[in-house]
């Protein structure tokens, strides 16, 4: 698996609207077929900063992601809305070893 962690720090005045495009933009991210999960988490100590954790098959499934309409809407909307450049940090999983395991208990 592949894994996507990106922190984003939001304008206090446009919070809401990221909240809107990240939930549009990760509900069809779950409509792609490498994609396992795309959670969009916001701080509780602060609530301008947000965490979008994305996993996906393999390194290809986030490939085809960035080239869909839905990431590159979000991409160009939020953009403004940020008060410093996101942070991106990809990741491979040590545990667990399979996306079925990933989802059970």
């Amino acid at each position: 698996m592949f894994v996507v962690a990106v922190t984003v720090f939001v304008k206090p005045e446009n919070k809401e609207d990221f909240v809107e495009a990240s939930i549009d933009n990760a509900t069809n991210t779950r409509k792609e077929p490498l994609n396992l999960r795309f959670d969009v988490l916001q701080c509780i100590d602060d609530p301008n900063r947000f965490f979008l954790y994305e996993v996906y098959k393999d390194e290809s499934g986030f490939a085809a992601h960035k080239e869909t309409e839905h990431y590159k809407r979000w991409r160009e909307e939020v953009a403004p809305m940020m008060a410093k450049d996101r942070i991106g940090v990809k990741h491979k999983n040590i545990f667990p070893i399979n996306e079925e395991a990933f989802f059970s208990k």
